[in-house]
């Protein structure tokens, strides 16, 4: 049953999710952040070790991105902030607690449109990533290992409201987020490195009292497909008369399921406290004016631009995704305008991603030259295509007597061979009419 159409419930959906920033160096150390692939605790020091008596310095430019994607969200900036400590147990954090931010982050509120819907952001925060689990076998006994090179590089959370009511919508404003991150240039979101990972908090309403969390999901469908199950599992519990549990669950990819990890924990649990060693921080209204400043164009300026163009929406998707494609089109479909060329913006956008281009190295122009090329190469002349429509008919006889014979299809293989012969170069629309009346 579904309790959607029995009741008033609705798919209730909250994202938390996780970006590593690309900062030379981590969060509160001169150790190297650029830890993927390099040899297992080659990246350490007393500060990312949690060792005694070492003090951690914050990362300016960590600090500094985290306000710029938070003013790209519509954040508020708190000009009063601070770090806090979040207290937990587990092998990967070395402290036995992670130096994060609580009640006072640097980016509170904000929003993303997701197609005519704004999903509300509730903060914007910065803290250090903890270190990282291998399971191995090593002779005939499995063991954990424990690599810090990732414990102490700078990771952004965002945290949104329950405003998202679907699995897709909740796709669609995660590959918004990772695009802002990208167009900022503060993260390649790779999620198969780990640099952007998803986490999920489902329900079937607030006021049921309990929330599901789905954590760690590395891949856009892998959260759409989580989201969906988890629905449907609370769905099948809520129509029997059981309440779902508040827990933590990790998602199967070979099953395609959420399993139980553990029962979810509260604030309350962290025992957050401010970090003693590194003091509150303040920004002026200057500061932050010029940090603002420095905001490249985001994925929506070039969408507008597009979209004044007449390009279609689903070009648009692709497009957006890379900086330089979008500002390699927008420069191409310009220059053609400026050139007082004939060309729809639709037909420069397939080319260029037909073509497949670098746009670092495209030349701008390029594009459209090669169009109006093509389009002088062809061959329109109605005696030339009549003597081309000729000597298809010849070589192929079957073809013709299968049209006569009621095969309409068959006239693909005579147009085929006009192709061949011309080498492309014949007009489409006058080839195939020359060929009807021929073959009348």
């Amino acid at each position: 049953m579904d309790i959607s159409k029995k009741t008033k419930l609705k798919p209730t959906i909250g994202l938390e999710i996780h970006i590593e920033l690309r900062t030379k160096s981590k969060m509160f150390c001169a150790c190297s952040a650029d830890h993927f692939g390099k040899k297992a605790n080659s990246l350490t020091c007393p500060v990312c070790l949690g060792l005694p008596g070492a003090l951690p310095v914050p990362n300016k430019k960590a600090i500094e991105w985290t306000i710029l994607f938070g003013k790209a969200l519509n954040s508020r900036i708190n000009h009063y902030s601070k770090f806090d400590r979040k207290h937990y147990f587990y092998p990967d954090l070395p402290k036995g607690y992670q130096i994060s931010q609580y009640d006072i982050p640097f980016c509170e509120g904000g929003y993303v449109k997701v197609g005519d819907k704004n999903i509300n952001i509730t903060r914007v925060h910065l803290e250090e990533d903890t270190g990282k689990l291998q399971h191995k076998k090593i002779k005939d006994k499995e063991v954990s290992l424990v690599d810090f090179n990732r414990s102490g590089v700078p990771l952004m959370e965002i945290v949104t409201e329950p405003d998202i009511e679907s699995a897709d919508q909740a796709k669609q404003f995660a590959k918004k987020i990772r695009r802002i991150a990208r167009y900022l240039d503060i993260s390649d979101c790779d999620m198969e490195k780990g640099s952007m990972r998803l986490e999920a908090n489902v329900s079937w309403g607030i006021d049921l009292g309990y929330k599901v969390e789905v954590k760690n999901l590395n891949s856009f469908n892998y959260l759409k497909k989580a989201i969906e199950y988890e629905l449907e599992r609370q769905n099948k519990l809520i129509a029997k008369g059981e309440m779902p549990i508040q827990e933590t669950r990790g998602w199967d990819e070979n099953k395609n399921i959420t399993v139980s990890q553990r029962v979810k924990e509260t604030s309350a649990d962290y025992r957050y406290f401010p970090e003693p060693d590194i003091p509150p921080i303040h920004f002026t209204k200057t500061y932050i004016e010029e940090l603002s400043a420095k905001m490249p164009n985001l994925p929506d300026d070039y969408e507008n631009i597009l979209i004044e163009f007449n390009v279609p929406e689903q070009f648009i998707d692709i497009i957006l995704e890379d900086i330089h494609l979008a500002e390699y089109t927008i420069k191409e479909i310009k220059y053609s305008k400026k050139q007082n060329e004939k060309l729809s913006p639709q037909v420069i956008v397939e080319e260029i991603i037909n073509k497949k281009l670098q746009p670092q190295k495209a030349i701008v122009g390029k594009v459209t030259k090669d169009i109006l090329s093509k389009k002088q190469s062809i061959i329109k002349n109605e005696g030339e295509l009549e003597d081309l429509v000729e000597k298809a008919i010849q070589q192929n006889k079957k073809a013709v007597s299968d049209y006569k014979s009621g095969k309409i299809q068959a006239i693909s293989a005579l147009m085929g061979t006009v192709m061949a012969i011309s080498k492309g170069k014949a007009d489409p629309k006058k080839t195939i009419q020359l060929l009807k009346d021929r073959l009348k």
